[in-house]
């Protein structure tokens, strides 16, 4: 039995919507299909989702935004009608969501999640009554019903653990489930909304409440690729990859999964398949808990830019206990998280998000950071770009760090920090973000090059 999510470029309109039914009823194992909002038709276009964000701002400020209204509703009606379905399914998204925007407003945050989530709940609407008008058996079902719980979290949901019992009895509904991403259901009975990337969510949960035997996440590319395809002209896809190696990548800027993702599928052992709406027949990449490392100690290269480091040296830091505990406090105070924490015996550096440490607060942190820990040099260094190497034929492989350095070093790519997880599956090298891009050329370069499997 499969769970199958398309995304939003899947079921931008009635072409791509026509695709989906033909690659769902070609496989009688495809049992749920969890569906997105849908997403954009061509580079000018605008996501239903944003659409609901601009339309739900707009009213929370006592405002009717006419505009985005008839856009979103436009959505769906242009794709109904190509589709050829009855005009009441139109009508019915078009009164439950001026329903919805007349709602209650006192609580704003549960008001944009309910609002945001509904991008997914009409589109499941929609998708079903054309399964249903092409003959096929099959019906929506509310997560409510379904029993997907999750914490009180707007904009952070996680699933409570009486889901997961709740969803396996969707193996017994009848016909196709089809199912809206994004959302669940808190025990007061209000919605509430996953992060960013939320369907893919939805999409692990459902195949882990359900146990399915794979989960099948449909996109608008072959497979995942082994570096950013903007980077690297036509670079080498990934046939097999761990879920360790993926939650790496996607962490470090890999676009095709939110690094939280896949954590139901992971836990309960269910195979991930990415795989392409446009290209079905392709195999895609098959995400599992082991592989054979058959291509090299390297998997995938991911970077992303928008990070800054504070330094601090202190003579003899290694021997003074608590001195990491008295940072990080100085750090939590003004609020803010970090990413890494490289540190050698006189020295530590702390790497967060640029976009936290204003200039303001820069200025105070080291100031604190010198007279409260009676550091020697406090320095802070923006603009930095991180490159995250993954593979988990790293810790077998000698020479690893060695051959990414002189790859940097004949690039011309000065290297500002290097820092290896502890589990010893990814190692990440700070650059300034004015090289991320020849950075990763010659990463590539040296560990891909010539390797065709």
């Amino acid at each position: 039995m499969k769970v199958v999510k398309f995304g939003g470029s899947s079921l931008s309109c009635a072409e791509q919507l026509a695709k989906v039914f033909q690659i769902v009823v070609s496989d009688p194992e495809r049992k749920a299909v969890v569906v997105s909002a849908p997403g954009k038709r061509d580079a000018e276009d605008t996501k239903v989702t944003d659409l609901l964000i601009e339309c739900a701002a707009s009213y929370l400020q006592g405002k009717e935004d006419n505009e985005a209204f008839e856009a979103i509703v436009g959505r769906y009606e242009s794709i109904a009608k190509e589709l050829q379905l009855p005009g009441e399914v139109v009508e019915g998204i078009r009164a439950s969501l001026l329903q919805l925007l007349n709602s209650d407003r006192s609580n704003p945050q549960k008001y944009m999640d309910a609002v945001k989530a509904s991008g997914e709940d009409n589109n499941a609407k929609l998708i079903a009554a054309y399964f249903q008008f092409k003959g096929v058996e099959a019906s929506y079902v509310n997560p409510k019903d379904a029993g997907l719980l999750v914490t009180d979290e707007p904009g952070n949901a996680q699933p409570l653990p009486e889901t997961y019992e709740s969803l396996y009895r969707l193996r017994e509904h009848a016909g196709i489930v089809i199912f809206p991403g994004f959302f669940g259901f808190n025990e007061e009975g209000e919605i509430v909304t996953f992060s960013r990337s939320g369907s893919d969510i939805t999409g692990s949960i459902l195949a882990s409440g359900m146990r399915a035997d794979v989960y099948e996440n449909f996109t608008d590319v072959d497979a995942v690729y082994s570096v950013n395809p903007n980077i690297i002209r036509q670079p080498k896809e990934i046939i097999e990859i761990t879920y360790r190696e993926m939650r790496e990548l996607s962490y470090a800027g890999f676009s095709v999964f939110h690094d939280e993702a896949l954590m139901p599928a992971f836990r309960a052992g269910i195979p991930v398949n990415v795989k392409n709406t446009n290209q079905p027949d392709k195999p895609g990449t098959m995400i599992v808990k082991e592989r054979k490392l058959s291509n090299g100690p390297v998997i995938g290269i991911a970077s992303d830019d928008g990070f800054s480091s504070i330094y601090v040296s202190k003579y003899l830091l290694n021997r003074e206990i608590g001195f990491g505990r008295r940072l990080l406090n100085i750090l939590e105070d003004f609020h803010l998280s970090f990413e890494h924490m490289p540190s050698g015996i006189d020295d530590i550096s702390i790497i967060l998000r640029q976009h936290q440490l204003s200039e303001s607060v820069e200025e105070q942190i080291v100031q604190r950071i010198k007279e409260e820990l009676h550091a020697d040099d406090v320095k802070v260094q923006r603009d930095l770009a991180l490159i995250m190497m993954v593979g988990e034929g790293m810790r077998e492989t000698v020479g690893t760090a060695a051959r990414a350095s002189t790859a940097l070093a004949r690039a011309g790519v000065n290297i500002e920090m290097i820092n290896q997880g502890s589990s010893e599956v990814s190692m990440m090298f700070g650059v300034k973000a004015g090289d991320e891009r020849k950075a990763v050329q010659a990463m590539y370069e040296e560990f891909f090059a010539g390797v065709t499997v």
